[in-house]
């Protein structure tokens, strides 16, 4: 094996296979990276049993062959090569990485004791690779961080004709994001499509492919059944890959918790209400809740308790009654509010210690997060 390929391309393909690699491997293998050459392309793959992530980059080749060593090691050595060539050759057991007379030797791994990743699933359609990513962005903060609970660590993904829907939720709050998708002709009438997903991994998976125009989605023939898919879920874009093994489960339904019918609707503007959160919460204590008071005309928020205290009041709107009040876990409320990119904000409120809907004013039904209030006010 024996090629030739620009630091820049390296340092890229080598960090983003990398970022499939696990962070303690259980064994030395896992924590490797598959290099192969061939016919002026250099792939580069990782694998951990839950992701496989493989990206392709252009090389002059000069003999073809196949290498698995290790990615973090690699990756380090990748970043402080000088810029320019960089040349790679594969020695007996050792693999040589050159570049403006910097020269490094990396010990090789077996090959017999490395796992075959999954093959890329079938492509079932195509999503706008920017538009998925900010849509996973928007729901995957009200993902858990629990693993003892890795039901609620997902996203689930729902393929349903042109829509998809994408939710996530941690028992206190559910995002809940709609977009438009393209479906392959073949799987157009395939019914509806679940998986679900690891939130973080599909997080990273939808950030890196998100300048790539479109994002293929691959399912294998056991998901197109109209229940939870149990194979891979695979997201290509440009010369990137990402398979995802989906979570056992699925997440509850949230059709009930979403039926605001009783609730009053204040409209408050957006960004003036994130940035007022994020102020007077500066006095809050840990755990201790921002209290938003809506009246017909404003919102007053407070927080804090005796002489540490912080108040302000804002424009609103409010539908419905004289006047309501809610509280709610600031750090909860801030990422609600930051991943609406909307100038209105339309609020559904039940009153304290029930639950609110937040969504945008001039498009209610794309994207919805609903938040618990908290029994106690400040």
């Amino acid at each position: 094996m024996e090629l030739r390929i620009d630091r820049g391309d390296l340092v890229e393909a080598v960090g983003w296979a990398a970022r499939a690699l696990p962070a303690r491997p259980p064994v030395p293998v896992l924590g490797g990276l598959v290099l192969e050459a061939s016919a002026g392309t250099l792939s580069v793959s990782g694998f951990d049993f839950e992701t496989a992530a493989r990206i392709e980059a252009d090389a002059e080749v000069g003999t073809g062959g196949r290498v698995l060593v290790l990615g973090r090691r690699l990756l380090d050595i990748c970043k402080v090569l000088p810029d320019g060539p960089v040349s790679c050759a594969l020695e007996g057991t050792r693999f040589t990485v050159e570049a403006g007379g910097t020269s490094f030797g990396l010990s090789t791994l077996p090959h017999e004791e490395y796992s075959a990743p999954p093959a890329p699933p079938q492509v079932y359609g195509a999503v706008d690779a920017a538009a998925f990513a900010a849509a996973v962005a928007q729901v995957a903060v009200a993902a858990g961080r629990d693993d003892t609970l890795p039901v609620l660590t997902g996203v689930q993904l729902r393929l349903e004709g042109d829509e998809m829907t994408l939710s996530a939720s941690d028992r206190y709050r559910y995002a809940v994001r709609r977009l438009e998708w393209r479906a392959e002709p073949e799987a157009a009438g395939g019914g509806v499509v679940e998986a679900l997903l690891p939130a973080r991994r599909l997080l990273d998976a939808a950030r890196s492919l998100a300048r790539c125009g479109t994002v293929r989605i691959g399912l294998d023939g056991a998901a197109g059944s109209g229940s939870a898919g149990s194979g891979p879920v695979g997201f290509g874009g440009g010369r990137m890959r990402t398979v995802l093994r989906p979570l056992d489960g699925r997440l509850p339904s949230y059709g009930k918790l979403f039926d605001m019918a009783e609730a009053v609707v204040a409209e408050v503007e957006c960004g003036a209400l994130t940035e007022a959160v994020r102020r007077v919460a500066v006095v809050a204590e840990t755990n201790s809740p921002v209290r938003l008071d809506f009246s017909a005309e404003s919102v007053l928020l407070r927080a804090g308790y005796g002489d540490d205290v912080a108040a302000q009041r804002l424009p609103a709107a409010l539908t419905g009654a004289e006047d309501v009040s809610v509280a709610f876990n600031p750090a909860y409320l801030v990422d609600a509010l930051a991943s609406f990119g909307a100038t209105r904000l339309r609020v559904e409120l039940l009153g304290t210690g029930q639950r609110s809907l937040l969504s945008a004013a001039d498009a209610p039904e794309s994207h919805r997060h609903l938040l618990m209030s908290v029994k106690q006010l400040v």
